[in-house]
Order: structure tokens, then C-alpha cells, then sequence
């Protein structure tokens, strides 16, 4: 075995390399710690292309050279390990690829041979072990199926593309005891093998469940047209088992798709219009908590839906809190508007950070006339439904907002305030610029001063109270959220679950001093991805990242007194950006593939329906749609060319939502104008 000389563990990517092999491989059952060591010592970003390096540690294939794909990491350590690499054994992989997994086993083994029918790949794949210094490694153009007899018996044989059966010549090049690992069968529908070398004549075959590889193309495999037929799908090859990495055994994936899309059916409550739709949701009106997602932050019937549902449980059952992922001082204008309050001195202008589409659309804006209006009907200040943002981005505006507030009610305070908040001035603009000095310098310059900052405020507690205690509240909330965002802006830099982890719980903390602040008949709507709303325990982002979210706490804290609707679609357009900070576009949305729930929702042919899928439902039907499959998520930033790979996660819908309302066709958001010089003259958009 050969210990690179040259290989880059200090990079960029060393922490994410980490992550990968600790939630990724570890956590998901991967035990061999040569493996693991090797896994987590070959940096997989020299192995992509530079344009998708950016995801080199997600558990994703990616596409490289030659239409051709490099597997994800699980299933290069899943077959790895079954293979049984030793010190000592001699190798044979089959397609070679971009050179990733034949340098993973140059770390375990005493001599790999990598073979590859792609001149280009093999080129590369030669450049990039030489350029890290592995050694013990020989890449060789030729056909793969006929194997290298020249240099067996092999201990090991690992080809990494699928053929329909296992070729002969590959099976007698094993060493007695020796392993050959294949994805057998046609694209779609593969079943991943291990083949044992028992004796002379003598082979045990074992079935490790479903997998999607590109074609073996050779003497003993796929003619050469196989290529051609699966050519748009070489993008997207992909396992098709739970991140849990327990494979669909291979018999059972190709049924379960038709089956559930019939069980949806068959399950389905179509609505034709939105009042139909709120009459059928108005059976979660006694919970405390309706938790509304979407599956995008631009689809104009999930903003409509949302609003009408809303808006009939403030009017006919008492909801007084809406809750949104937004900023808080901006919301606290629109807050003003629908319960006809004085509108704040601050922001000047409402939702012009990026992305401003959200807030600022017309869909938003009618459901603000309709709120107040409802509202103009409540005499009860304290029944009327006030409009939140629970995010934690605000961190100017919000520093603003505890300064202008500590000048009316404490001058000196204010002075101290801002001595405080002095040390965050230069990164007010560009927030992650802090999280970037603050890791280099390796302490947080600014932890204690805000924290300090909240501590002054809340000591006061009392005397501010009695001078206004809704302007104090709004004061308290925006100093804790220049707290959360300080921390926040650090954790970024940390590249695990730690952001995410912080934001979902600054959110949810939100949520919970609403609640307790507007009294203890309270009720709250909130708005929100569906990647904050579903229950994260049961899905990807859980199981295998370490994250939890809004629906998850609230699920913890409230029960079934918590309601979590999830929204999707299968195709339509919306208004999205192609990077942060990007421009406004409107995309055209591909349609979701067969192997998520949008593909099943979509395959009922029902073009808008409910399916309840919590405790109401039938127990057998909430074990059918706890079925691992993909579930889409279409955030601020959409890009259709690598939708798999940034877009999808695996899910148990009906563990992770209450409900699920499908829209087959949508369109995006009519986003408003920003006003390029000063505030709004009116307040929101000008009405």
C-alpha cells in the first residue's frame, strides 16, 4: 500500500471531506476504517469538474467527461466494502470514471488496475493520480468485460457501471475467496451483486439491492447503442435506496412506484377551486399551530393557497399570529398595515434585500388587503391577526431598529448600545464578511458586545415594559436576532449542520414568544419552506446531516396540537435566481422524476388535490407513503441543469407532513418592483 505524496488534505474542502465521512459513510452503516480513513483522505473535489466542485461532498453522482458519471460517495464506499479490500490484495476496477474510487483503493490495497474505454477519462484519471502521487495504481484503455487476465487472479474486482449479467471472463479472473462486485441489469432496474469465488468452479452470488449505474459497454456487455438510449439520464444516476443506506431490496423498486401513485389515487381529495381546498383543510382548525409549506419561495398557488387558508382561520376560528420566514423590522411594516397601526420609522423601505420576490409580490399584497379587511371586522386588538417574520438575516436593520427604540425610551442606553454594536459596523452590508474574519482570526470578535447588548436590554425589562410593552417586545426581538445573527454568520463557515441548525431554532424560539406574548389563547399560522415545515427526523436532512428545523421542534413541543402541511408540484415556471444575490428570473420548472413523490402526486393524474397523510388517515395507508423516495426543493436559487444534485432530498412523506396539497401545474409569482431611491411613499408596494 502507497501513501500519496501529494494529496491536498489541508484544502478547502477538508471540513466538508469530514462531514462526508462522519454522516455520509459512518452514520449510515460504512464500518472498514481503512475505508473510511482513505475516504476521508482522497480529495474528491480533483476528481470533478470545476463547475461542480461546489458539491463534491454531497451524496450525489455528478456528471464528468465523456457523458459518463462519478458516483456518489456512499455507494463508492458501499461497494468498496463489499469487496473486502485488504492490505496486501491485488485489484481490478472496471471503468475507471474520473480516477476517484481507483484512488480511494490505492490507499487500501497493494496494486489497483483500473480499466477504462474512454481515452479522454483514462487520460485524466492517469494526470489526476499522478498529480496526488499515487503510485500503485495503472490505468489501462481497453474492454473492461474481458477483464485483465494478463495480471489475475484478482482478490477484488469492482466495476462500476452495469451490464445485463455478470461476464464470465470477470468471474474467472477472481482468486479463490475473491469478490467481484457488478450492477446487473438494464438501466432503471439494476440490482447490485456480489459474486464470492468458492472453488475451481464454484461461485455464491448475493443480491444488495437496487442501483442506477451507466451501461458496461463491451464485448460482454451492452452493444455499443445501449449508450445512446440512456443518454438523459446519465446526469441523474443515483441509488435509489433511503439515505438510512438500507437499499430497496431489487424486485420490490420496481413495483413501488405504480403502486403508490394508485394508493394517492385512490386517497386524494380533489378540490376544483381554492374555497374547496380551505373547507377541506378546515379540519386541522382545532390545532394550535398550522404549519404551511411550499416547495418553492416563487410558485404563485402556494403563496394563494397559503393566503386563503389563512385567511379562513383568523376569520372563522380565531388565528392571531402569522408567522413567516421573513425579516422581522420589515414584516413589522407590513404587521402595521393589516392591523391599522402607526407605520414604523424603520425600514425606510420594505423587503429590498435579496431575495426581494418573496415578500414583495403581488400575491402577498392582495392577501394584506383581505387580512386587514378581516381584521377591520375584529373589534378585539388583542383577536386581531398580526403578520411576523421569524428569520434571522436582519442583522443591520435590526441594529438599527434597538438604537432607534433606546433613543426614545434610554439615551444612555442607546450610547452604550452603540458602543456595542460598534464592533459589527464594517460588516453590516455583507454579514458573511464577519463569519469569514471572525474564523480566520479564530474567535468571535463581536460574541459578547451583542450579547452584553441583549443582556442591558432585558435587565431593564420592567421599566420598558411599563413605558410600552409592544415596542419593547419588537425592541427585545430584533436585539436577539442581531445575537442569532452573529452567531450565525460564524457558524456558516463551519460547513455542517451548525447554520442551519441555528436559524430553524431562532425561528422556532420566535414562534414560541409570539405564542406566550399574545396570550395563552394564541394561535399561529406560519409560512415557510417545506424544508423548515416537514418534519426533518424523517427525512435526509435529519437521518444523515444532522439538521432539524421548525416542524420538528414544533412537532416536539406541541404534538399533535402541531399541523404540518406540506405543498408540491410536478412543472410550470418560477421566479428564482441562478446564484445568491442573483437577478429575478422566471424558469421554466422540469418536471420531478418518477422516483420522487411530485413524479407519484403527478402520475395520479389528479391536477390539484389534498392527501391527508397524518394520524386522520388510515394506518396501512400512512405505511405505503412512509416509503423512502425523493422529494424536491426549490429554494431562492433554481438550476434546472443540476436538479438532483441541488434540489432533491429523501424523504417519508408521511412521517415528515400531516398533509400534502399538490398543484400539477403552477406559475411563478407576480414579483413588485423594488424603489430604487428612498422609502416607500405608501407602505406595502405602494398601495
Amino acid at each position: 500500500m502507497t501513501v500519496p505524496r501529494a494529496e491536498v488534505l489541508d484544502s478547502a474542502y477538508a471540513q466538508e471531506r469530514a462531514v462526508m465521512v462522519s454522516r455520509h459513510l459512518r452514520a449510515r452503516g460504512i464500518e472498514d476504517p481503512l475505508l473510511l480513513a482513505a475516504m476521508g483522505a482522497v480529495p474528491r473535489e480533483a476528481f470533478v469538474p470545476e463547475h461542480l466542485q461546489e458539491f463534491s461532498y454531497e451524496d450525489s453522482a455528478l456528471p464528468i467527461e465523456a457523458g459518463q458519471t462519478i458516483s456518489q460517495p456512499y455507494i463508492v464506499a458501499r461497494m468498496i466494502e463489499l469487496a473486502e479490500i485488504k492490505p496486501g490484495d491485488k485489484v481490478l476496477e472496471v471503468g475507471a470514471g474520473s480516477g476517484y474510487a481507483a484512488a480511494v483503493m490505492t490507499r487500501m490495497a497493494n496494486k489497483v488496475f483500473a480499466i477504462e474505454r474512454h481515452e479522454e477519462l483514462a487520460k485524466l484519471a492517469r494526470a489526476r493520480l499522478k498529480r496526488l502521487g499515487h503510485a500503485n495504481v495503472e490505468i489501462i484503455i481497453a474492454d473492461g468485460t474481458k477483464g485483465l487476465p494478463e495480471e489475475a487472479p484478482f482478490q477484488a474486482i469492482i466495476v462500476s457501471a452495469g451490464g445485463p449479467h455478470v461476464p464470465e471472463a470477470l468471474k474467472q479472473q477472481l482468486a479463490i475467496g475473491g469478490r467481484l462486485i457488478i450492477p446487473v441489469g438494464e438501466f432503471g432496474c439494476q440490482t447490485l451483486m456480489r459474486v464470492r469465488r468458492t472453488g475451481e468452479d464454484g461461485f455464491m452470488v448475493e443480491d444488495f439491492g437496487a442501483v442506477a449505474f451507466v451501461p458496461l459497454i463491451g464485448e460482454q456487455g451492452w452493444a455499443e447503442p445501449q449508450r445512446e438510449r440512456i443518454k438523459e439520464a446519465l446526469v441523474d444516476a443515483e441509488p435509489t435506496g433511503f439515505a438510512a443506506g438500507l437499499l430497496l431490496p431489487a424486485k420490490r423498486a420496481l413495483t413501488i412506484h405504480d403502486r403508490l401513485s394508485r394508493l394517492m389515487a385512490k386517497t386524494a381529495e380533489p378540490f376544483g377551486d381554492l374555497h374547496e381546498l380551505c373547507n377541506l383543510v378546515e379540519r386541522f382548525s382545532d390545532a394550535k399551530v398550522v404549519l404551511l409549506g411550499e416547495a418553492t419561495h416563487g410558485t404563485a398557488e402556494f403563496y394563494q393557497a397559503r393566503a386563503r387558508i389563512t385567511e379562513m382561520l383568523v376569520d372563522r376560528h380565531g388565528f392571531n399570529i402569522v408567522a413567516v420566514e421573513a425579516d422581522w423590522p420589515d414584516a413589522a411594516v407590513y404587521d402595521a398595515y393589516v392591523r391599522g397601526l402607526p407605520r414604523p420609522v424603520l425600514p425606510q423601505a420594505t423587503f429590498t434585500r435579496f431575495p426581494t420576490w418573496m415578500w414583495r409580490n403581488g400575491q402577498v399584497a392582495e392577501f394584506l388587503d383581505r387580512l386587514k379587511e378581516i381584521n377591520a371586522t375584529i373589534g378585539d386588538p388583542d383577536r386581531k391577526a398580526a403578520f411576523y417574520g421569524l428569520d434571522i438575516y436582519s442583522l443591520g436593520a435590526s441594529i438599527e431598529a434597538v438604537l432607534h427604540y433606546l433613543d426614545k425610551v434610554d439615551p444612555e442606553a442607546a450610547r452604550i448600545a452603540r458602543q456595542r454594536y460598534g464592533c459589527l459596523v464594517p460588516w453590516r452590508a455583507e454579514p458573511a464578511r464577519y463569519g469569514r474574519m471572525a474564523l480566520s482570526r479564530g474567535y468571535a470578535v463581536c460574541e459578547k458586545p451583542v450579547a452584553d447588548a441583549l443582556t442591558d436590554l432585558l435587565r431593564k425589562r420592567l421599566v420598558y415594559l411599563a413605558k410600552d410593552g409592544e415596542a419593547f417586545f419588537d425592541a427585545e426581538q430584533n436585539a436577539r436576532i442581531v445575537t442569532g445573527a452573529e452567531q450565525y454568520y460564524r457558524a456558516i463557515y463551519y460547513g455542517d449542520a451548525a447554520s442551519w441548525n441555528l436559524r430553524d431554532q431562532h425561528m422556532f424560539d420566535t414562534l414560541s414568544r409570539l405564542l406566550a406574548e399574545r396570550g395563552p389563547d394564541a394561535k399561529a399560522v406560519v409560512w415557510a419552506h417545506n424544508s423548515h415545515i416537514g418534519n426533518a427526523a424523517f427525512t435526509e436532512m435529519g437521518q444523515v446531516r444532522g439538521e432539524h428545523n421548525i416542524g420538528q421542534l414544533a412537532r416536539q413541543r406541541f404534538g399533535e396540537d402541531a399541523v404540518l402541511i406540506g405543498f408540491g408540484t410536478d412543472r410550470g415556471t418560477v421566479a428564482a435566481a441562478s446564484d445568491w444575490d442573483g437577478d429575478m428570473e422566471i424558469k421554466r420548472v422540469r418536471p420531478a422524476r418518477d422516483d420522487s413523490y411530485e413524479g407519484r402526486s403527478r402520475d395520479t393524474g389528479i391536477a390539484a388535490f389534498l392527501l391527508e397523510t397524518g394520524p386522520g388517515q388510515r394506518e396501512f395507508v400512512r405505511a405505503e407513503l412512509a416509503e423512502p423516495l425523493l422529494e424536491r426543493a426549490i429554494g431562492v436559487i433554481y438550476r434546472p441543469e443540476t436538479e438532483l444534485l441541488s434540489h432533491y432530498f429523501q424523504a417519508e412523506l408521511s412521517r415528515q407532513f400531516d398533509a400534502w396539497i399538490w398543484f400539477a401545474e403552477t406559475q411563478a409569482v407576480a414579483a413588485r418592483p423594488v424603489h430604487a431611491h428612498g422609502p416607500d411613499e405608501t407602505y406595502p408596494f405602494g398601495l
